[in-house]
């Protein structure tokens, strides 16, 4: 049972409410309400919301027993009805910010929340905004939509932003011990919302205004974003100089300052870390301002899946077509244990390899199916068969309940991305992304 069984207290105050629960609503709401709070769930999507009122979960982070739990308490309520909004007492926003087809912010979910909201604000309310976005959506997009209230920010209602920082599948690490990054519009707000976060994590960091917090999640992202990238680049030159970049990366690290590892892999998935970085390449145009960085991270980003396509493909047709080819793809989350698809190279490599007419499945604990323009496909079960006849195994993720071992003794040909075959014998031949591999 979940460790916080027994410590549920709902008191008759101080209702919270999250708005959106994805990957980083739902598990507000459930430290919420861990933390003794009333807690009402909100989102537009009605299946998740009868999901949810069944105890089913729609994340691997949350069991069905735990949510069961929850709601047993008494304390947790899921609804689709914004009316409801007005009788909480806090508003936590967890809705996505993606990007438009041009590359650029796409604000619609943040400004319907806001604008369904507006009508509804009353007096001594609190708004916090956890999406991440560029700086100035706080205090210029998200204020004038609730103002419409005729309610004065600062002295009738508060409005904050906070960075939401959920790090999905990690096991080790709870999210009220991850630091917490604090703002307001005015200093009455950055009170009432440090106020707020101090119940919650156990370190809370106040900064002078919503535009540097909003510019920390970006700069947060954008970091990991361009050494990923590097990481990558560096990778596909190793091929070329026939060395093994995962070794490189093993004595680099033993350096005790000024290093951090980055890994390889098929490139970026999710939503933060693909997302967040044009966000702020996109505010720095606004401002007349060009990040090569940024873009040059993003083309290596673009160009690494298409690298790994394009070398299997160019190792099966030493043998056959590759319209004749069957490729099973080992993963298609953009994350290690996890079902999140958004922005995962996994799709596109499905995509990919079937519009070249290959025999293309996948396998996926975590994603038993998955429609790709209109056409479904379900995950397929690893069998010694299927492994025999397959013409190369593509391990995209290495997720835990997938035997290695198997795939090692079974498979004909296996291209890692992850080099999660290190250490494993087998007869299968092995291909790791950056291992060297000027021979192919």
């Amino acid at each position: 049972m979940n460790s916080y069984e027994n410590t549920i207290h709902v008191p008759a105050h101080t209702r919270v409410g999250v708005v959106g629960l994805g990957y980083v609503g739902l598990p507000l709401a459930l430290l919420f309400l861990q933390k003794g709070y009333q807690v009402t769930g909100l989102d537009i999507d009605k299946k998740k919301i009868n999901d949810l009122q069944k105890s089913v979960s729609h994340i691997p982070d949350i069991e069905d027993d735990e949510l069961k739990h929850a709601l047993s308490s008494g304390g947790l309520t899921f609804t689709a009805n914004y009316d409801l909004t007005a009788s909480l007492d806090i508003i936590v926003v967890c809705v996505p910010t993606p990007l438009s087809s041009e590359g650029q912010p796409d604000l619609k979910y943040l400004k319907s929340v806001s604008e369904q909201l507006g009508p509804r604000l009353r007096r001594n309310q609190m708004v916090i905004i956890e999406s991440s976005t560029y700086p100035g959506t706080t205090r210029e997009v998200v204020q004038p939509l609730l103002e419409l209230s005729k309610l004065r920010v600062g002295e009738e209602f508060s409005l904050g932003y906070s960075p939401e920082r959920i790090d999905p599948g990690n096991k080790t690490m709870k999210v009220e011990h991850i630091p917490k990054v604090v703002s307001g519009v005015t200093e009455n707000c950055l009170r009432s919302v440090t106020t707020f976060y101090e119940n919650i994590f156990e370190d809370v960091v106040p900064v002078p205004s919503v535009e540097i917090a909003e510019l920390s999640k970006l700069l947060e992202n954008s970091y990991r974003f361009i050494n990923i990238s590097f990481i990558n680049e560096v990778a596909m030159l190793c091929d070329k100089l026939n060395i093994n970049v995962w070794e490189a990366i093993t004595a680099a690290n033993t350096k005790p300052y000024g290093f951090h590892p980055f890994y390889p892999g098929p490139g970026i998935g999710g939503h933060c870390i693909p997302v967040d970085p044009l966000y702020l390449y996109w505010a720095g145009n606004e401002h007349g301002f060009h990040n090569k960085f940024l873009s040059l991270a993003e083309q290596t980003n673009n160009y690494i899946t298409l690298y790994v396509l394009e070398q299997i493909k160019e190792r099966i047709e030493k043998e056959k077509g590759i319209a004749n080819a069957k490729i099973l793809l080992c993963g298609i989350s953009y994350k290690k244990d996890s079902n999140d698809l958004r922005s995962s190279p996994g799709i596109k490599m499905l995509k990919y390899f079937t519009k070249l007419g290959a025999d293309v499945e996948y396998h996926d604990p975590f994603v038993p199916e998955v429609v790709i323009d209109g056409q479904k496909y379900k995950s397929s079960p690893i069998s010694e068969k299927k492994l025999g006849q397959t013409d190369c195994v593509v391990i995209l993720q290495d997720h835990s309940p997938v035997s290695i071992q198997k795939m090692m003794d079974y498979a004909t040909l296996i291209y890692d991305t992850r080099n999660a075959t290190k250490g494993w014998n087998g007869k299968a031949e092995t291909i790791v992304l950056g291992g060297g591999m000027d021979s192919l």
